[in-house]
């Protein structure tokens, strides 16, 4: 009875908001074989490959869990916004299969060019990218579910001014950093001069489920809208309440004087 061949490892990452590729280039070029691919790093070493991607993704093809912590490492020395939670997602692959697709987490390839690795990693990379976006919208959302409860148990939000506000800016910097991201999640530049090779990145973009986590994820970008503007409508109700009691202080004391004044 023949044995199953041992499969071959794949793993995507994303590690931070974004990663200097000029600067890795460089020092990665000093020892191992590199190619700058439409501003992505592709590394070859000894039928092993790593694409980085400068917004923060990673994706390995057959390199070792020690190889790709030495990598990790480096890549965060020169990240911008290190992720404190890594988004990791892992498959199995095989090489020099009749066809490309993928099964159950496992990978077929037709062959082991590095422009069709690069290219099924365009969508894998995409796919953990989302995963993080998924994760700070899904937290953001957790962190300031009371607030629609307080809302509606007693009319008002029982938060004092400042912490309202730093609320927003939370909400508006997850926000603000999804929209500003949100074109990477849509099909790669590098397609526009490579189309015979789209069709691999359909491939994982497809299994991946990218487009239908993207419509959800602008749903909950929309909760989010919806969380920001209740909290500045209830800063302008509570800084709208303040002048009122100011100038209803000025006409008591007004009332006041003028009745002194006339008494005494």
């Amino acid at each position: 009875m023949s044995e199953q061949p041992a499969f071959k490892q794949c793993a995507a990452f994303c590690l931070a908001q974004s990663f200097d590729i000029s600067a890795l280039a460089k020092l990665i070029s000093e020892t191992t074989l590199i190619r700058i691919i439409k501003g992505a790093l592709l590394i070859e070493d000894n039928h092993s490959w790593t694409v980085v991607f400068s917004y923060g993704a990673v994706v390995h093809w057959n390199v070792s869990a020690e190889q790709q912590s030495k990598l990790h490492q480096l890549l965060l020395n020169n990240a911008e916004n290190p992720l404190l939670a890594v988004e990791e997602d892992n498959f199995t692959f095989e090489l020099d299969c009749p066809s490309t697709r993928i099964v159950e987490d496992h990978i077929e390839i037709e062959s082991s060019a590095p422009i069709l690795l690069f290219s099924l990693s365009q969508g894998m990379a995409q796919s953990i990218k989302l995963a993080s976006f998924e994760t700070n919208a899904i937290t953001t959302i957790n962190n300031t579910n009371y607030i629609p409860k307080s809302l509606a148990e007693d009319g008002r939000i029982k938060l004092s001014r400042h912490k309202i506000a730093k609320i927003r800016g939370q909400l508006f910097l997850t926000k603000s950093d999804i929209i500003l991201n949100y074109d990477l999640l849509d099909t790669p530049d590098f397609f526009w001069e490579y189309p015979e090779y789209e069709d691999y990145y359909s491939i994982t973009a497809k299994y991946l489920e990218i487009a239908p986590r993207t419509r959800v994820l602008s749903k909950k970008l929309e909760t989010i809208h919806e969380l920001f503007e209740m909290l500045a409508d209830e800063q302008k109700h509570r800084h709208s309440s303040i002048l009122e009691l100011i100038i209803i202080g000025l006409i008591a004391f007004e009332i006041v004087m003028t009745l002194y004044d006339k008494v005494f």
